[in-house]
């Protein structure tokens, strides 16, 4: 079993930047992957990033690309979002996944496990 705690939400204004952490505990293997999804209020559950946890390959979605940056550390078993240039429509939910398959996934349905999610504000 895995288990994920996000870390890192709150309340910031336009342009500022916010870093989001992930903990991962339990059986973590190098073969995961590991995503940010994020919900807004309203909206579907939607792909932000991913990493693969042995390469380090990262992916993205169109609309946070050049503005967030998805890290890992693996020895402390944790993923970082560092998010910049942050705009009111990047407020949701966000939430840690951890992906069995090594190549990872952009899809909701391919996460295997969750965290509970962190929130994240944004005002103009």
């Amino acid at each position: 079993q895995v288990q994920l705690v996000e870390s890192g939400g709150g309340l910031v204004q336009a342009g500022d930047s916010l870093r989001l952490s992930c903990a991962a505990s339990g059986r973590i293997f190098s073969s995961f992957a590991m995503e940010w999804f994020r919900q807004a209020p309203g909206k579907e559950r939607e792909f932000v990033a991913g990493i693969r946890w042995s390469e380090g390959t990262t992916f993205y979605a169109d609309s946070v690309k050049g503005r967030f940056t998805i890290s890992r550390d693996n020895a402390k078993n944790t993923v970082d979002l560092q998010m910049n240039s942050l705009k009111p429509e990047d407020t949701a939910v966000y939430y840690c996944a951890a992906d069995r398959n090594s190549r990872g996934s952009s899809s909701t349905r391919a996460m295997d496990y969750w965290g509970k999610g962190t929130l994240v504000t944004v005002t103009v």
